[in-house]
């Protein structure tokens, strides 16, 4: 079976131009705006994205952003924006290739070719369940026994790194720096009251603890089911 490509762009002549030159090597799938992008990355699961930064609803450095929350499909970035500045940010941000448009199709299949290979293998998956918790990256969305539990941005933030090391222990230096920044590194009151939150909205008599703390070292997230 053909690898998959997820085109997210919003020019239907570059789209149209992407297929004609994608479909003799890859399966095609197509999305007109970033939320679209990212519920058919979500859908589909492409092998790669090729990826526009200059959307209608959202920047493509937001949408790489939150595709990062919970994947590592090798995404190239393909845009009219040839500063610096942008393919810097772009590539800082999760992006594995820079290609400005006017472009070559035998450049572009080469760089994805280049890209798919350094990629990790196996299966991602989006929502991570242990016991009674749900919690759905692509989403934003947190449920315990079905029931939908409202957190804050911190308290998201925190817990997605949490499930992207389910049954690892994450040290508090990593949570601090990913979360706050490097210049928090030290500053793990920062933890103890926003995982004092957490616990009180994820763990129950019912649920048992799902976040363990391990003193001194850090916090570790019951494993997926």
């Amino acid at each position: 079976m053909k690898p998959t490509v997820l085109i997210i762009d919003d020019e239907r002549a570059i789209r149209r131009l992407l297929r004609a030159a994608l479909e003799p090597h890859y399966q095609v799938c197509e999305a007109e705006n970033g939320q679209f992008g990212l519920q058919e990355a979500v859908a589909r699961r492409p092998d790669a994205v090729i990826l526009d930064l200059g959307l209608p609803d959202m920047d493509g450095v937001a949408v790489l952003k939150r595709l990062r929350e919970w994947s590592q499909t090798p995404v190239l970035v393909l845009s009219v924006r040839d500063r610096e500045a942008d393919k810097v940010a772009a590539l800082d941000n999760g992006a594995d290739d820079y290609l400005t448009k006017p472009f070559g199709t035998a450049e572009l299949l080469a760089r994805l070719r280049v890209i798919q290979r350094r990629a990790p293998g196996g299966v991602e998956e989006p929502v991570h369940v242990a016991g009674p918790l749900q919690v759905d990256l692509a989403a934003h969305q947190v449920k315990v026994h079905g029931r939908e539990v409202s957190l804050t941005a911190t308290e998201f933030a925190l817990l997605r790194v949490l499930v992207q090391h389910a049954g690892k222990v994450v040290t508090h230096k990593h949570l601090l720096r990913t979360v706050w920044g490097p210049n928090a590194e030290e500053q793990s009151q920062y933890l103890r009251v926003y995982f004092t939150h957490l616990r009180k909205k994820l763990e129950t008599e019912a649920t048992g603890k799902l976040i363990l703390n391990e003193p001194g070292i850090g916090y570790r997230l019951l494993a997926a089911d």
